[in-house]
């Protein structure tokens, strides 16, 4: 897979396309869940863990919120409404300094795992369907230069 990361430039608003419905047919929620754990897994031995948690119950819950948020944005169940109100990312995120440099190495960290995904017979058309919606969606998430 070539899972190339576009160009984000603060400021900037691209048009944000959800992932396909398969691509949460193919995962499921189980499978959501456990691609963002590793997610998180990873961040911890990132240069962008300072952005994330530090007490073990908050970054757990984290996970959780953002597993919720996923399986959301990809057509299942309101979890993240439910539990968190709207999404509204970019104001939750505005607290947080997230430069282009910090999307670039969270994007970095989806790479393998979706490469995982692959190997476990996810289809390269959800895969892209989802990297496409990180890549893009992670651009409103820079707020700093």
């Amino acid at each position: 897979m070539n899972l190339e990361i576009s160009y984000g430039e603060f400021g900037v608003k691209p048009p944000v396309i959800k992932p396909i419905p398969e691509f949460l047919l193919e995962v499921t929620e189980e499978g959501i869940r456990e691609l963002i754990s590793k997610h998180y897994d990873a961040i911890k031995e990132s240069d962008i863990m300072p952005l994330f948690p530090k007490n073990r119950e908050e970054f757990e819950q984290a996970k959780v919120n953002s597993a919720d948020f996923f399986i959301q944005i990809c057509g299942g169940e309101a979890y993240f409404t439910k539990n968190r109100g709207a999404p509204r990312m970019v104001g939750r995120h505005a607290p947080f300094r997230i430069d282009a440099k910090a999307r670039q190495i969270w994007l970095e960290l989806y790479k393998p795992l979706l490469e995982e995904l692959r190997e476990s017979g996810v289809t390269e058309t959800s895969l892209y369907s989802f990297w496409n919606y990180l890549n893009v969606f992670s651009i409103w998430m820079i707020n700093i230069k």
